[in-house]
């Protein structure tokens, strides 16, 4: 089967989809040719790009587009000449999916419940298109490693408002968890989008005279090794599709509680839940009191929920069975 992928962003959730694909069917990545005319050149990149593109969509079976933007909207503006299915993550509900004509895509992927209601409350009339799959996980790639409880806490992610990390370094010294012995590793680079906030939260730990129990790492190359220094990994963000640092931590030994973002009950259970920095608080001084077989055995709990329902291997096929399916129809 001859299958097109179109992916314009970053590649970080779909290589392994990618690889599962390339094992069973003749697959081809769409890449825009790029000219340097000395006149005219957008108004001819443009009419290339349209012409590369449509030939690209004709001569494929199935075009998978790992992200619902930019590209897709271009696709749905043309005659319809192949099946096309998307996987829309987060942020494309909010820039793209309204310049998106969705009657030309046969399926949307979804990666939770809460963004299927969320998609149908602004698109009603597509919910026999969607289906949810979440995020994955790995295993392989975040091997499970038992660990002593150090009272480190730790996020990663890029560092923007969304993730609320200002707010939990605020929330760290409220809460006097450095004089209790706690540190707060915190992972991710700046956002040349947010640099401004990137410098107020570097600074903020000084402000608040806790800097000796905050690190910042930067940009992490290995996130395995981040997540083996963290005890309880934390997903502060007031909106998410359904993250994956989170799935990564869990999966190589780390416990996890999460901020009540539309969606993060389909990752943990209520007991790992929180709206405030006071619920905060007070679930990691619940986990702290635990004896360490206890502890363990919480962290193994989520593990298998996780491993149960985003493992990578089983995302990959089931996608895979699902653009199958699709050509076949």
């Amino acid at each position: 089967m001859k299958i097109g992928i179109v992916i314009n962003e970053t590649w970080a959730f779909f290589d392994e989809i990618y690889q599962e694909l390339k094992r069973y069917h003749n697959v081809k990545v769409f890449k825009p040719r790029c000219y340097s005319f000395p006149f005219f050149r957008e108004r001819l990149q443009k009419r290339q790009f349209e012409f590369q593109f449509r030939e690209f969509l004709s001569n494929h079976e199935v075009v998978f587009f790992e992200w619902a933007s930019e590209f897709l909207a271009i696709a749905t503006q043309l005659p319809k000449t192949t099946s096309i299915i998307t996987r829309l993550h987060r942020y494309e509900l909010y820039q793209w999916a309204n310049q998106i004509d969705w009657t030309k895509v046969d399926h949307i992927l979804l990666v939770s419940e809460a963004k299927r209601r969320e998609f149908n409350t602004r698109f009603p009339g597509y919910n026999e298109k969607i289906i949810v799959i979440p995020e994955a996980v790995n295993p392989e790639k975040f091997p499970y490693s038992l660990r002593d409880f150090q009272k480190n806490i730790g996020i990663l992610g890029h560092l923007t408002p969304r993730k609320r990390v200002y707010e939990l370094i605020q929330a760290f010294s409220e809460l006097e968890l450095n004089q209790r012995g706690y540190h707060l590793h915190v992972g991710g680079g700046a956002h040349p989008r947010f640099l401004d906030y990137f410098d107020a939260l570097i600074n903020l730990p000084a402000k608040l005279g806790i800097e000796n129990s905050v690190t910042f790492y930067g940009h992490i190359q290995n996130p395995s090794d981040f997540y083996r220094k963290v005890d309880i990994f934390i997903s502060n963000s007031y909106s998410e599709g359904l993250q994956v640092s989170p799935m990564e931590a869990i999966a190589t030994g780390s416990y996890c509680l999460a901020h009540q973002w539309s969606g993060a009950d389909e990752l943990l259970p209520e007991e790992n839940l929180y709206y405030t920095d006071l619920e905060l608080g007070k679930k990691l001084l619940d986990f702290e009191r635990l004896p360490n077989k206890e502890k363990q055995q919480k962290q193994l709990n989520i593990r298998d929920r996780v491993l149960e329902k985003c493992n990578s291997n089983l995302i990959s096929e089931n996608i895979r069975k699902i653009i199958e399916n699709v050509a076949h129809r």
